[in-house]
């Protein structure tokens, strides 16, 4: 195929090739050709041209298929129009010839459809170059047209479009003859030639004027003559047509008519008129209406009325939505008046009513519904509201009509009923898709729309009661706040007016509809509603025997209102339950003696109530049993059962009450039927047992002698025909955006399709999605389709050897009767035992013996060749569903091979088609049939069929199945691969484009062959190169099919292949094929598109983008996209479309491929995509709204930044968004929080304004969050203050997200601020209207956590400005005060629960940040006041706004504590297990009621975390003091009496003393929050286990509360296993170091406890009888400590876990294996460092707690673990500082070695030896590492053996041989290189030789000290040099100096005598001074100093010293001279700089 790559056609390669492969060569060179051509140099094209055009004419002969064609025709336009054009009238003529030729053989055929198609497109290209050539060729076409057949007039009219389109205005000679040809393809029998006519007539009318004016009835008539007998494509371009023209005719009027005084005006009303001709009188036209249209008997057909519709649409859509806005009254009468009484014949029969009321409500639905914006179809809604109203006045006065028989059969009533039917749907559908946008409509009382539909609820006509009561529900679902009042207002009417039988049943439907909207109302009603609704139900039902006028509507109202109670769900129903099962028990006659007795007594009229009655209560049982199936206990279950069997007996006995009582009866046993199998189908088979055999004879009796000749197949078949085969049954089956209407023409001429009167009880169930309306079927098909489920039920649960006599029933119907009722009774047959191997299936049943098979099989085989294709289509799929049931492969083997030999003999369409699907359904459900021979045979077959041209059925069914075996045969199919893909291009290349079924079947083949080659495709083989291009020439050949379903099905293998092969698949040509079908007007191939867009920007969304705005800017001429692509790229045409877009599936797929394209380039781009939300946001914002409260948005724009595309955008001329809906601002919202957390992913920048401005500064393409944050703001601010609540919540969250992410970043300009701060207006003007009263509590719940964030966030500092936000808080919080009481009943109670926690939720956050900032600063103020004084100012300043803040909840805290805490005994009692539900409060808690506890749990988790922290702090600020006003102040740090009394929070008359309340509390606390940790939830969040564990860290920071646990060790054991657990589960730092601090404070608590028992000990016993003392603390006597029961153990396995964790050396068991033997040392985390120093600082502590015994038991492992982190961390840092952990564990080696068990006399030896056993540890350091010594930090683990010597009695450390290890390690060390470790050593030796013990501070003097002196001495040759070095002969000094203090007199004149000489060896003389070094001046003043000391204290030796040496003496003397002189200086300098002392201090004093 390379080789096909060349300008012109390599024909060496092509004479080479077979005669197939040829064809694929020269579509591969025609294709390359095209991309070329246009990139191609002007000379070479010239210079190659005549060579090329030969070629490609020489192609035309060369007999070339479809496609080929196009592209030869394409290619030889672009040469032309490129190159020269003098030969191309040659080019023409030879077409013409060819077109002239007689030849008519079916070989020459394609030849002249090439010449055809090429002239077509020459002239497209080329135009009026061409001149007057064009006559000739046109006359010349329309020649051949006369004796042309279908494939010929098709290409003709297409070529005829094309040559009109390149010559425009320049062709009306032409016109009229090619007006009068088209005129008669339109109505041929060919459906493609109907659509190539239509798209020729399309074009002709843009230069055509007499279409649309003198001729413009006839074009008329002939569009409709054109619908008659039309399928769904030509409906679609037929309408398209008729739209366009009659647009062109009424907007031409302002035009023409100035030039053309003839020219015929037309007005708006003929239009309309024009078309209403169509759709009431069909094709007959005008005048010649017929005779029996004058009769009344014709109606009209209904595919013109379906087209007629269509075409309505495309006119309103072609003038626009404005034309739409301004003509709307004038329209809506027009249509509305379709329906009404002024034109009886459409409406004489109910089905062609309710057809036309389809149709009407299509059109209203998809101009009003799919054009105009929000603020227009408000407009619309009153308009119809006005149409209701006046039809109502129309009725009310027909009513009160005096004469009551005039009142009845007045035909003003009946006839208004279809209009308002429509109306009021439409009005429902506005709203609903409004939401709660549509509040202002509603409180517009001058429309009055409740008002007016309420009032129509009361019509005579029981649909328009039905479709009030649905408009009612609409209401309710798209304001959730009206339900509870509708529902008040209905129940009310229905009560006051309860002897009318209209206002009974109307009112009743509106109930329940509006009980049905109840669970669409995430708000829900009051609880009490049931309560209510059930009485009035009740009520009815036992009234109405008392009136036979009114007993059946009654009876039916009861019924009704307690199914639709049943959705409310369980929670709702189970308080009713024993009533509803009694009515139920009631209402059926208890034994079969009572029934007889009923047939004999009654007349029709009671039967008829009497059923309607058991058929109500049937359906509430199935009501019951589908939305409350968590109540079908087993005891319910028995109560549900006593009626069944009765309620079969009457089943079956119906018949014979019917026969005795006649006709009247029909439609109720109908009814009662339906409703009946209905239960049983959902009840468990197992109840009904005992009445299988009754209900199985009905059952076969309903579907066998059907009572209509209805065709019901495209009811019951659909659902059971797997939906990839109804693809093969044409467009009617699959999802259209007409299938609202479509559906009519599915249907057989008995039936128009469901609608609401058929079955009243459809009103409150879930509507199937896509549909407004529920469209319950005509009884007669309702009850069939009920008998084949319930067939399918039973059938698989029935005994084997019944199975075999049903089936054998059902055999003998299907042959006793004949002709369509055969048909229907095969149909009814097949569906039922099709839905009865489904549920075999299901429940892996098995069929029976062989007998029960073989009839099974006769069943399906003779479907399998019905006339019916789609009951040929399920027959196959039944076959294989057998065949799986079966699952025996020799059985399945046998109806392969009898699927084998019919298509081998029959020669008849439909066996041939029946039976090829059969073979590849039978892979469908048996996962291949794994032999191969099986695999060839069906391979062969199908092949064959594939290429039976004779008939386009057979080859679509064949290569459909072929598909199927493909998809499903797996690598078994690999060797088939090649010759398959052969023949499916091959049929692509070949088939005429009108077979659209066969393109699409082989579109469905390609795609099973890329999924089965998968990732194989991408290799480079020459086989698999090869495959590669033949898919891709598929993919080619498809795309340019004119079928859009065709194209759709190359979308989707191009999306497989870019899958598997993405680098061979051609990106931008794909991306502009998307772009060019981004607004089909076929939903299927829309879907396609997106659906691969949005596999592509998964991967490649930045190229995507880039190459659809690329492609618009090249922008052909045949590319005019709806879509403002060039603008808004393509992002922005996605969203316009999603805001177009009706369909659920396509919407979620744009929003997803949104938000791909959203993560992968919202950074790159971002100032794009905040324009694009912001212009969604503001395209329905009010400006001045904004406007009021951007105060500061001038300057901010002006400062942040001026380039800024979207900050300077104010102009509202141009709106890419006009209107957008609410959904859509929505998802802009959603996006722009996307935004910005993709932003924070991206880097800091985006959060910093300084570095944001820098980074922009250095490069301007650079673009950061923090820029646009006034953007941020204002749109957050637009949403939030929006009609619609959905927006308002998301404005709010994204305002939550701005506040929170900018609540830190700093104000450059005026340090001190942040950059949110001038934003404070706005936040609060966005969130006052949230508190507003009516505002819905989810949005007003929402707002407080944003008010608490913005209050907690500190971006307000000034208490005034906090003010504002403040109040809106307070106000709730007084909301809250009024308690469940005041709650507004209008929503659910759950409802006020969430509100009134989120209030507390976010008071609780306010309070804990004041309190958390006021100790911040507190410590802050100790700090400062240990620097200085001197930050006074500063520090009052800060201190304001955090007490400020506290101030402000202060005034509030009392009442908030008490809210707190019910808030948290609610939350309690709702965590304790089920078990304990009978302990629960019969009414509920403070905040929530009994009955609403489902719903109200959620919003306790939701906030309980915080709440219980801030409870906590309370209880700590207050110390846990309980203030009683009479009492004063009582301190609970100790026990109390209980005389201080006080009342609880809750007034329970038991008066309890503050101890108990407080302990009540500490429990409640405590036990909420160790009830969370022991088990938190995977997915709870992070702050939650924070916050817990804060609030138990600030329990235990007050004495009272410690005292309670330390004295209660079981409870500290606990609480320490909980904790373990948590680190143990969870990884964060955070939560681990929350966990230890607890664990600190429960320790200190045991400490205190200990301490306080040994004090009470000690003050008890007296200190006589010290020996006696028993101990405390753990470990007793025995020092045992039990796990489980000991806290000291929990303690240590806690602090274990964490450092094994940080450290694995440390585990001994790790240790002996080799993968820690390593040595390496670790540099743990910041957070590491601070676990292992928390978890050290408990370690040394633990002691404390235990006896004496007891601490010898845990000191070994406490050593260990503690020199184990020194061990393992003394690493030296660059710095010479201390790690962390290493200071950590200096100061825990203290904290041990000075604890009194060292010196307790029980434990004193143990201690001992352990200790030096410890140091020998330490000393071992040394020696274990030999290579890494450079790593080993000495000095740490000299601090160490310093603690050692400092800290422990002297026993430990004057041991010989351990304290000449020490010394040595100090010798060694003194000896360093390393100044820093010599200075450190100095330190270490002066605190020892300190030692008030002289027999531990001797050895190490006698050591040492010389050596120390005589490093002193060295010094006087080698002067120090830097600073490091200074220190260490500094140090020296001191040390030399504290010795000679310390020592016995008799050395200490020695000593001086050594010191003097080195002191003033370091003396300079003045010149020496002047030229010194720093580091010699500062040890020349440092001796002087010492000197100066020394001198007076040791005068005499000084003295003998200085008169023996006269060098020294005059040395100091000249020092002190010149000290004298400087200092006089320096006095000066001094005063004002004091406390700068030299001296260096070590930052962690250990010792």
């Amino acid at each position: 195929m390379e080789l096909a790559h060349s300008l012109l056609l390599n024909e060496e390669a092509y004479n080479q090739l077979g005669e197939f492969q040829k064809a694929e060569f020269i579509f591969e060179w025609l294709q390359f050709l095209e991309k070329l051509l246009p990139v191609t140099s002007r000379a070479d094209i010239r210079e190659n041209q005549k060579k090329l055009v030969e070629q490609l004419t020489s192609l035309l002969n060369n007999s070339p298929g479809p496609p080929t064609r196009r592209l030869v025709a394409k290619n030889l336009a672009v040469l032309y129009s490129t190159g020269d054009t003098f030969s191309v009238y040659q080019t023409i003529d030879r077409c013409n010839e060819l077109i002239r030729s007689k030849d008519d053989s079916p070989s020459y055929l394609p030849t002249k459809l090439a010449a055809v198609v090429c002239l077509g497109y020459l002239y497209k290209k080329l135009g009026r170059i061409l001149g007057n050539s064009f006559t000739d060729t046109v006359g010349n076409v329309l020649k051949a047209m006369k004796n042309a057949e279908s494939q010929g007039r098709y290409e003709i009219m297409l070529s005829l479009q094309n040559i009109l389109n390149g010559l425009g205005a320049a062709a009306i000679p032409c016109h009229r003859d090619i007006y009068k040809a088209a005129r008669s393809c339109l109505t041929d029998r060919s459906m493609a030639v109907r659509c190539a006519a239509a798209k020729c007539l399309l074009e002709l009318q843009n230069e055509a004027v007499f279409m649309w004016s003198t001729d413009l009835d006839s074009v008329v008539t002939l569009c409709f003559k054109s619908f008659e007998g039309s399928n769904y494509d030509v409906r679609l371009a037929v309408s398209k047509l008729l739209g366009t023209v009659l647009a062109r005719a009424l907007m031409s009027k302002q035009t023409t008519v100035s030039t053309r005084h003839n020219f015929r005006r037309i007005s708006l009303e003929e239009v309309m008129e024009l078309l209403a001709t169509g759709f009431l009188r069909g094709s007959c036209g005008f005048l010649r209406a017929s005779g029996d249209m004058l009769k009344g008997t014709s109606s009209v057909s209904r595919d013109v009325r379906v087209g007629v519709t269509q075409a309505y649409v495309v006119f309103v859509s072609t003038l626009g939505a404005q034309w739409l806005e301004r003509n709307f009254s004038a329209f809506l009468s027009h249509i509305l008046d379709l329906v009404s009484q002024s034109h009886p014949k459409a409406i004489q029969s109910q089905m062609d009513a309710i057809g036309c009321r389809r149709c009407v409500s299509f059109i209203v639905r998809a101009t009003v519904g799919g054009l105009l914006g929000e603020k227009a179809q408000i407009a619309a809604a009153k308009e119809i509201c006005q149409a209701i109203w006046k039809l109502k006045k129309v009725v009310d006065a027909a009513m009160s009509d005096s004469n009551l028989e005039t009142r009845i059969s007045t035909t003003d009533i009946t006839a208004s009923q279809h209009v308002l039917v429509c109306a009021l749907q439409e009005l429902g559908s506005l709203i609903h898709g409004l939401g709660t946008t549509a509040a202002p409509l509603l409180q517009d009382s001058s429309t009055g729309i409740l008002e007016a539909v309420i009032s129509v609820i009361l019509h005579p006509s029981i649909s328009v009661r039905l479709t009030a009561a649905w408009c009612l529900r609409c209401i309710a679902v798209a304001l959730p706040s009206y339900v509870t009042l509708l529902l008040d207002r209905c129940i009310e009417r229905l009560s006051a007016l309860k002897s009318s039988p209209e206002a009974v049943t109307g009112y009743s439907f509106a109930v329940a509809a509006l009980l049905g909207a109840v669970k669409h109302c995430p708000l829900g009603i009051p609880h009490g509603k049931g309560k209510v609704i059930m009485t009035v139900a009740e009520d009815l039902l036992c009234s109405a025997s008392q009136n036979s006028r009114i007993s059946l509507q009654r009876t039916q109202a009861g019924w009704l209102l307690i199914a639709a109670l049943m959705t409310l769900g369980p929670a709702v129903v189970q308080h009713h339950l024993p009533r509803m099962l009694l009515l139920w028990k009631c209402i059926f006659p208890s034994s079969p003696k009572d029934l007889e007795t009923e047939k004999t007594r009654g007349d029709s009229f009671t039967w008829q109530v009497t059923l309607e009655g058991r058929a109500g209560a049937l359906c509430a049982i199935k009501s019951f049993v589908s939305h409350c199936a968590g109540r079908l206990t087993d005891e319910v279950v028995q109560r549900l059962l006593p009626p069944l069997p009765s309620a079969v007996d009457l089943l079956t006995q119906l018949s014979s009450i019917y026969k005795s009582y006649g006709n009247s009866l029909k439609t109720p046993s109908m009814v009662y039927r339906h409703k009946l199998y209905e239960l049983l189908a959902v009840l468990p088979p197992k109840t009904y047992e005992g009445s299988f055999c009754a209900v199985l004879k009905e059952l076969v009796a309903d579907l066998t002698v059907p009572d209509s000749q209805i065709d019901a197949s495209t009811f019951l078949l659909p659902p059971l025909c797997h939906e990839n085969d109804l693809l093969l049954l044409g467009p009617l089956l699959q999802e259209t955006d007409h299938r609202f209407i479509e559906e009519q023409l599915l249907l057989g001429n008995g039936i128009a399709g469901g609608s609401l009167e058929y079955d009243p009880y459809s009103i409150y169930e879930k509507v199937a999605k896509g549909d407004s309306v529920p469209k319950p079927l005509p009884p007669v098909l309702s009850v069939i389709s009920a008998a084949t489920r319930l067939f399918g039920v039973m059938f698989s649960h029935v005994a084997e050897s019944h199975r075999l006599q049903v089936l054998e029933q059902l055999l003998n119907s299907i042959k006793q009767t004949k002709g369509s009722r055969q048909q229907i009774v095969q149909l009814n047959v097949v569906s039922a035992f099709s839905t009865s191997l489904k549920h075999l299936a299901n429940c892996k049943g098995s069929l029976g013996p062989e007998e029960v098979r073989r009839s099974a099989l006769t069943v399906v085989m003779g479907a399998l060749e019905s006339n019916n294709p789609l009951l040929r289509c399920a027959a196959a799929e039944c076959l294989a569903r057998l065949a799986q049931v079966v699952s025996d492969s020799a059985f399945t083997a046998g109806l392969a091979q009898v699927s084998f030999d019919k298509l081998k003999s029959a020669r008849d369409v439909v066996s041939r088609t029946g039976h090829s699907l059969a073979l590849g359904c039978l892979y469908r459900y048996l996962g291949g049939i794994s032999s191969i021979q099986h695999l060839n045979a069906c391979v062969g077959i199908l092949y064959t069929l594939s290429q039976d041209s004779t008939s386009p059925d057979v080859q679509a069914w064949a290569l459909h199945s072929l598909s199927l075996i493909v998809d499903l045969a797996g690598p078994l199919y690999h060797v088939h691969v090649e010759p398959t893909l052969s023949l499916v291009l091959m049929l692509l290349l070949t088939v005429p484009p009108a077979y659209a079924e066969v393109h699409q079947s082989l579109g469905r083949c390609l795609n099973a062959l890329i999924t089965t080659l998968g990732p194989e495709l991408q290799g480079s083989s020459t086989t698999v190169s090869a495959l590669r291009t033949s898919c891709l020439l598929g993919c080619a050949v498809m795309q340019d099919n004119p079928d859009c379903l065709v194209q759709a099905q190359a979308i989707s293998c191009l999306q497989q292949l870019h899958m598997f092969a993405p680098r061979h698949v051609n990106l931008s040509s794909l991306v502009s094929c998307l772009c060019v079908n981004l607004c089909s007007s076929y939903l299927l191939l829309r879907r396609a598109v997106v659906a691969c867009l949005r596999q592509l920007v998964q991967r490649e969304a930045a190229e995507v983008s880039e190459y659809a705005v690329a492609l618009v800017k090249e922008s052909r001429e045949d590319f005019t996209p709806d879509v403002n692509i060039r603008e808004i790229g393509l992002e922005g045409a996605l969203l316009g479309l999603l805001d177009k877009e009706l369909d659920q599936r396509l919407c979620q797929d744009i929003k997803e491929t949104l938000t791909h394209m959203l993560t992968s380039m919202a950074v790159e781009k971002l100032s794009f995509w905040l324009k694009l939300c912001k212009d969604v946001l503001a395209a329905s914002a009010d400006f001045n709204t904004v406007a009021s409260v951007d105060t500061t948005q001038e300057e901010e724009t002006a400062k942040v930044d001026d380039a800024s595309v979207l900050t300077s955008d104010n102009d509202e001329r141009f709106h890419p968004f006009s209107n957008p809906r609410w959904s859509t601002r929505v998802f802009a919202a959603e996006c722009v929080c996307k935004i910005i957390s993709q932003c924070e992913n991206a880097g800091s920048a985006h959060f910093d304004i300084t570095l944001a401005q820098e980074r922009k500064q250095r490069d301007s393409r650079d673009d950061f969050l923090v820029l646009h944050l006034a953007d941020l703001i204002r749109m957050a601010f637009m949403a939030a203050t929006d009609h619609s609540d959905q927006l308002r919540l998301s404005g709010l969250q994204t305002l939550l997200i701005v506040v929170r992410k900018f609540a830190a970043v700093p104000e450059p300009e005026f340090p001190g601020h942040v950059i949110l701060e001038q934003y404070q207006a706005n936040v609060g003007a966005a969130l006052r209207p949230a508190f507003a009263p009516e505002t819905p509590p989810d949005v007003t719940a929402k707002a407080c956590q944003v008010c608490s964030a913005w209050i907690a966030s500190g971006v307000v500092s000034d208490l005034n400005d906090l003010r504002r936000v403040h109040q809106l808080l307070v106000s709730s919080l007084v909301k809250v005060q009024a308690g469940k009481e005041a709650q507004s009943q209008q929503y659910n109670e759950s409802t006020s629960t969430m509100e009134i926690l989120a209030v507390l939720k976010a008071w609780a956050e306010v309070y804990i940040v004041a309190v958390e900032k006021q100790k911040n600063q507190s410590d802050a103020h100790n700090h400062c006041l240990k620097i200085a004084n001197s930050a006074e100012e500063s520090y009052r300043d800060v201190t304001s706004s955090a007490s400020g803040l506290l101030d402000l909840v202060q005034a509030d805290l009392g009442t908030l504590s008490k809210l707190w805490l019910a808030a948290l005994q609610d939350f309690a009692v709702l965590t304790l297990p089920s078990e304990y539900a009978s302990q629960l409060p019969a009414e509920g808690g403070t905040f929530y009621t009994a009955e609403t506890i489902e719903n109200a749990r959620p919003h306790y988790y939701n906030s309980w975390a915080l709440i219980l922290y801030a409870t906590a702090l309370w209880l700590t600020s207050t110390g846990f003091i309980v203030v009683d006003p009479d009492e004063g102040v009582t301190n609970l740090s100790r026990p109390v009496t209980p005389t201080t009394m006080c009342q609880d929070s809750s007034t329970r008359p038991l008066v309890k003393s503050p101890e108990d309340v407080n302990t009540d509390r500490f429990h409640l606390i405590l036990g909420i929050g160790v009830e969370f940790l022991c088990s938190p939830r995977s997915d709870v969040a992070m702050e939650n286990i924070i916050a817990c564990l804060r609030a138990l860290q600030a329990l235990f920071d007050v004495p009272w509360p410690r005292s309670k646990i330390g004295g209660d060790q079981e409870l500290g054991v606990e609480l320490m296993n909980v904790l373990h657990r948590l680190i143990l589960t969870r990884e964060s730092p955070d939560i681990q170091l929350a966990a230890l601090e607890v664990v600190r404070l429960i320790l200190f608590a045991a400490q205190e406890h200990v301490k306080e028992k040994r004090r009470s000990a000690e003050v008890d016993d007296g200190a006589a009888e010290k020996e006696t003392l028993p101990e405390f603390g753990e470990g007793k006597d025995t020092g045992g400590l039990v796990p489980g029961k000991s806290l000291v153990f929990a303690t240590l396995e806690l602090c274990v876990c964490i450092l094994v964790r940080q450290l694995p050396q440390l585990n001994p068991k790790l240790t002996c294996s080799p993968a820690v033997q390593s040595g390496k040392h670790l540099l743990l985390s910041e957070d590491g460092n601070r676990l292992v120093a928390a978890a050290l600082l408990i370690l040394s502590d633990v002691p404390a707690i235990c006896s004496p015994e007891g601490s010898v038991s845990v000191l070994p492992t406490i050593l260990y673990l503690i020199i184990g982190v020194l061990k393992e961390t003394a690493v030296k840092l660059r710095d010479g500082q201390l790690p962390l952990t290493v200071a950590a564990s200096l100061q825990a080696l203290k904290g041990l070695l000075s604890s009194p068990m060292a010196r307790a006399e029980k434990s004193r030896t143990a201690w001992t030896d352990l200790l030096r056993s410890a140091l020998v540890t330490v000393l071992d350091c040394w020696d274990q590492v030999d290579g890494l010594l450079q790593e080993l930090d000495e000095v740490s683990l000299l601090t160490a053996i310093t603690v050692f010597v400092m800290s422990t009695s002297p026993e430990v450390t004057t041991v010989e041989c351990l304290q000449k290890r020490c010394i040595e390690k100090f010798k060694i060390t003194l000896d360093s290189k390393d100044p820093l470790v010599q200075y450190k050593c100095y330190q270490l030796l002066h605190s020892i030789f300190q030692h008030p013990n002289k027999t531990v501070s001797y050895p190490y003097i006698h050591s040492l000290a010389p050596s120390i002196v005589g490093k002193l001495q060295e010094t006087e040759k080698a002067k120090p040099e830097n600073a490091a070095e200074l220190q260490v002969i500094q140090e020296g000094i001191k040390v030399v100096t504290a010795l000679t203090a310390t020592a016995e007199e008799e050395h200490r004149a020695y000593l001086v005598a050594c010191l003097l000489p080195i002191l003033i060896s370091f003396l300079l003389d003045e010149n020496a001074l002047v030229s010194a070094t720093n580091s010699a001046k500062n040890l020349h003043e440092f001796a002087l100093q010492h000197l100066m000391q020394i001198g007076p204290q040791y005068s005499s030796v000084f003295k003998k010293l200085m008169a023996s040496s006269p060098t020294m003496k005059a040395r100091l003397e000249s020092a002190v001279k010149g000290n004298q002189e400087s200092s006089k200086v320096k006095t000066a300098k001094h005063a004002k700089n004091p406390g700068k002392s030299s001296s260096i201090q070590l930052k962690t004093n250990f010792l």
